[in-house]
């Protein structure tokens, strides 16, 4: 036995609200609801149509009987001697007929023949009868009263007089007098009986369509959900790591959206992959070279007895040098860990980026020197914008150094500021080797070198342009570069001077 707890539990597991949230279950109360709706209004729909024309066929088939038996009593001058075997006949046979009771009254308002004999000699008072005496209605009035069950008709009975004109001729005219009424009351016991036996017919036929449609509803919710079930289930098998391929599922307009957005997801997400795995790689590779060459230089000086203090120096010089590149490579990486972030990390200032350029160029100038090589600084205007002063600093020199270290000796570099009411820029020319075009869409990757030999030479780490191009992207702003192998390169740097959604310190 389960006990009250135990259910009261379940149900209380049971969340509705989650099981509407369903798709299936929706498309299923949507369809049955529909269905349930149709059959309900075609259900009253029909019976009332039916209602409507049995009472209309009832009236009319009376109403004619009635107009006949009307002349009857002008004929047999029944309302003033209801004696008349022939006329008493002819209404308790109307009377029984149609299961109603029918009364004659006269033009003074008095029964003179009910076929229920009830009310036979009384006067009656009844709004339609005395309107169809005093108006003279020539057609019968009919009222369906569908609550009591009948139908009430008033027939005029007309008589035709004929009126002499006082003129030569000795014409006459013809005038229609009313001199009673019919009032007639018919059950509708037959009709409501046929309806009652529609009524159970269609009940019984709603039920076996409902049902059907039931079972629609539940094979057709399958049917059209099945294919996210399928995209659902390929979902899940890339996130569980068992397949990286593309889903493909139905050619339905709905479910290709979702299978290009989320294949177009899938190969971001292996980009992403790829791009971690071989920065992973190049790490790697970068910091156990100078490990490497640094344990080299060690087993070559303990392998070797009475080694001069000349050839210490030397090698402990060498391993200075290997030990000073890995603690580059170790800072750019963390710069560039810091410049992933959001923009919501700048710490925005109001900076003179002339001022700016001025102490980075100023940095810059002994390396330059030594390669005998002129870095000049021209300023069309005076610039200040709402900056990150370190991130943008880092933008500079990097496109700086980068042009010193791949120059010419006695060559030139120039650095050029301007801006328009949106924006700054920076153009870092340079008159050195250039960059070959199938390289340029691969400058910005980490570790990439475009002279790998020439870099390590030189001590570059690969991260420089990857470090600018980000914190460039944080200001929302672009960096682009045309190179000639040869001639020489530039790069130029746009950046808002308002900060989007940044709050001036």
């Amino acid at each position: 036995m389960i006990s009250t707890s135990d259910m009261a539990e379940f149900f209380k597991q049971i969340n509705i609200r989650n099981i509407l949230k369903s798709l299936r279950v929706r498309f299923f109360i949507i369809v049955f609801i529909t269905g349930f709706a149709s059959c309900f209004a075609m259900h009253t729909l029909i019976l009332d149509s039916y209602e409507d024309r049995a009472v209309n066929v009832r009236s009319s088939e009376i109403q004619t009987q009635l107009r006949i038996l009307a002349n009857h009593l002008i004929t047999y001058n029944y309302l003033q001697d209801t004696s008349s075997e022939v006329i008493n006949a002819e209404l308790d046979m109307l009377a029984n007929l149609y299961d109603g009771r029918v009364m004659v009254i006269n033009d003074d308002l008095k029964v003179v023949k009910d076929t229920y004999n009830i009310s036979q000699g009384k006067t009656i008072i009844s709004e339609e009868v005395v309107k169809c005496l005093k108006t003279g209605s020539k057609g019968t009035v009919s009222k369906y009263d569908s609550a009591n069950g009948y139908i009430e008709m008033i027939t005029p009975i007309i008589t035709t007089e004929m009126i002499e004109e006082g003129d030569v001729t000795g014409s006459s005219t013809s005038n229609e007098v009313v001199r009673g009424v019919l009032l007639t009351s018919v059950s509708t016991d037959t009709i409501d009986t046929t309806l009652s036996i529609l009524s159970k017919r269609a009940t019984t036929l709603e039920t076996i369509i409902v049902l059907v449609i039931l079972v629609f509803a539940v094979l057709v919710s399958q049917a059209l959900l099945k294919p996210f079930d399928r995209i659902t289930a390929a979902i899940n098998d890339v996130k569980a790591g068992y397949t990286d391929d593309p889903v493909i599922g139905p050619n339905y307009y709905e479910t290709e959206q979702i299978i290009n957005a989320f294949n177009a997801l899938l190969r971001r997400m292996k980009v992403l992959d790829d791009s971690r795995q071989e920065f992973v790689s190049n790490v790697s590779h970068e910091l156990k070279t100078p490990i490497t060459s640094i344990k080299v230089l060690a087993d070559s000086l303990l392998s070797q007895q009475d080694v001069p203090n000349e050839v210490y120096r030397e090698f402990m010089q060498d391993i200075g040098a290997e030990i000073d590149r890995e603690d580059k490579i170790i800072n750019d990486l963390l710069a560039l860990v810091k410049m992933d972030k959001k923009a919501s990390g700048l710490n925005i200032t109001s900076v003179d980026v002339v001022l700016l350029t001025e102490v980075v160029l100023k940095r810059m100038k002994p390396i330059a020197q030594r390669r005998n090589i002129d870095l000049t600084l021209e300023s069309k205007r005076t610039i200040t914008a709402e900056i990150d002063e370190v991130k943008i600093s880092l933008v500079i020199m990097n496109l700086v150094e980068n042009a010193i270290k791949y120059n010419r000796d006695n060559g030139w570099v120039k650095v050029e500021l301007d801006a328009d009411h949106q924006y700054f820029t920076v153009k870092v020319m340079d008159s050195g080797i250039g960059i070959p075009g199938d390289s340029l869409d691969h400058i910005y990757e980490r570790f990439y070198r475009v002279d790998k030999s020439r870099s390590r030479e030189i001590g570059g780490t690969g991260l420089g342009l990857a470090i600018a191009r980000n914190a460039v992207l944080m200001h929302r702003g672009t960096i682009d570069v045309t190179s000639t192998v040869d001639e020489g390169t530039t790069f130029t740097v746009k950046i808002p001077l308002i900060s989007n959604g940044s709050k001036v310190l």
